[in-house]
């Protein structure tokens, strides 16, 4: 059997590897984890190890550059190789023809175990959680099959088998693993030797007995958002039927499953029985636990860190929505025509900063250790509720997009987001944050700063109230805004100043369409 050795991902900005040096000659023999041939980078020199053992095929030559993912050597397994010295056997013992029949089984029975482990999926990324499994201890998998998704703390991704082979789970669902932790054996050719090793008859029976018994490869698995659902209504995702591929079963079927009664009434007669002499008076005073998410402990170790590394302060100020309000009412319909997305308050405020940014670039910059740096672009990040958590995915370039251009990125990153299939490009590299935390009804807040950015806004909620206009009382749609900036590079004056901007345009919005 033949491995392809391909270049690793070995970093978000790393595209393509120069190979500098090989410590092996084509048609060597190699063993499992032996170094092959030594990867140079523009940032990093790092060896490539064996991924078998076998006969080495040299396919890019010393000094070739390839892109992430290209095909470096291959790999033909001690398993595949040792079929031409079958026949060699033969004749050095004639008569031993039942010892012949025997050489293949002995041959099969040698199974090469090739192990999975945890891939490079970021350079900031140090560990990651098993999320589900699609495969169950024992079985047979082919090349490039899924074999579990892995939750990093800013992305969901596939781990797909490297070959075909009997699969052996190492690391169950939840377990957190670091970047190179071994996940899973795959037994290279333990199939064939299963038949040498039992009956004929019993073999076949045991093989087609497991999938009539499975619905399906991902049969009782849950996606992530739908096993969140299911813990938060404390189902048991054994006992919910998937509509999913493979039997697998998807956030709808969560939604839509109901807890059912039988469950809730087998608890162990000794757990129920103690309860039952307090209920009476006290009610259920039950508790349950469950372990952080790495994007929660990963949010948690950031928001602590801005708090205690940057001089944060916040500015507040309001901002009447009536004139936005108007503008969005009297063409909406109009534009979701035209445009076939909804016009949100979103797109005003994305346009309002981008303008605001341009003026104030100090607000628009980072710290960089004793260098500022001032971004001539604005990317802005929009702060979205998902179902494992706070993601901030990134609109690139906003000051170029019109005002559909905006809304049609919000939906399209929210819809992402919903669905755990934002990337890493997606979510990094902001600079500059909108927050709105309106939607859940806030009315004030003191958002935190996304670093390594300087500045956030935060959004509220609108409520009508009494204000005084040209001298007059009237009742007007007002919402406050909130202004958390880093004091270290932005003073007092250009915060409230770019604040003050922002509230000018959301009131006048006809100063965006002309720039004024």
């Amino acid at each position: 059997m033949a491995i392809e050795m391909k270049v690793p991902p070995v970093g978000e900005s790393i595209t393509e590897v120069t190979i500098a040096s090989w410590n092996k000659k084509d048609g060597d023999s190699v063993k499992m984890d032996e170094v092959l041939c030594e990867l140079e980078s523009d940032k990093a020199t790092f060896e490539l190890p064996a991924e078998a053992e076998g006969i080495l095929k040299i396919v890019a030559k010393e000094g070739e550059t390839l892109p992430i993912g290209a095909v470096i050597c291959i790999i033909e397994t001690v398993g595949a190789s040792a079929g031409p010295s079958a026949p060699a056997a033969v004749p050095a013992t004639e008569a031993a023809a039942p010892v012949a029949v025997q050489a293949p089984a002995q041959v099969s029975t040698e199974a090469k175990v090739i192990e999975i482990k945890v891939p490079v999926v970021g350079e900031s990324i140090t560990e990651v959680t098993v999320s589900s499994w699609n495969k169950k201890e024992g079985d047979t998998v082919n090349m490039d099959e899924v074999l579990c998704e892995l939750e990093s703390d800013k992305a969901t991704f596939e781990l797909p088998a490297e070959a075909a082979g009997v699969l052996h789970i190492i690391a169950e669902s939840g377990t957190t693993l670091p970047i190179g932790g071994l996940i899973a054996t795959i037994s290279v050719g333990a199939g064939s030797a299963a038949p040498a090793t039992s009956a004929p008859a019993a073999a076949p029976a045991a093989v087609v007995s497991a999938p009539v018994a499975d619905n399906g490869y991902a049969a009782g698995h849950a996606s992530p958002a739908a096993a969140k659902a299911l813990a938060e209504k404390g189902i048991d995702p054994a006992t919910v039927s998937g509509s999913g591929v493979g039997g697998r079963i998807t956030k709808e079927d969560a939604q839509s499953a109901q807890k059912p009664a039988v469950p809730v009434a087998t608890p162990a007669p000794a757990k129920v029985a103690a309860p039952a002499v307090v209920q009476a008076g006290e009610g259920n005073r039950t508790t349950r636990r469950e372990k952080m998410t790495s994007l929660r402990k990963t949010v948690a170790r950031r928001l602590v860190a801005v708090k205690n590394e940057t001089a944060m302060l916040t500015t507040f100020n309001e901002v009447d929505m009536k004139p936005v309000m108007d503008l969005r009412g009297k063409y909406k319909d109009k534009f979701k025509e035209k445009h076939g997305v909804g016009l949100g308050f979103m797109s005003f405020f994305t346009k309002a900063v981008c303008v605001a940014l341009k003026e104030f670039p100090s607000v628009n910059g980072k710290i960089d250790g004793d260098e500022i740096v001032f971004h001539d672009f604005c990317d802005i990040s929009i702060a979205v509720s998902a179902p494992k958590g706070l993601v901030v995915p990134v609109i690139r370039n906003a000051e170029a997009l019109s005002l559909a251009g905006i809304e049609s990125e919000v939906v399209r990153l929210a819809g992402r987001a919903r669905d755990n299939k934002l990337t890493l490009e997606e979510m990094t590299g902001g600079t500059f944050t909108i927050t709105n935390g309106g939607v859940f009804g806030s009315m004030m807040s003191t958002p935190i700063i996304n670093a390594p950015q300087v500045a956030i806004l935060g959004m509220h909620n609108i409520v009508e109230r009494p204000v005084v206009v040209n001298g007059e009382i009237v009742i007007r749609p007002m919402m406050y805004l909130a202004l958390s900036y880093d004091h270290r590079i932005i003073d007092g004056r250009e915060s409230v100043s770019f604040l003050v901007r922002v509230k000018q345009l959301l009131e006048d919005p006809a100063r965006l369409l002309l720039d004024v």
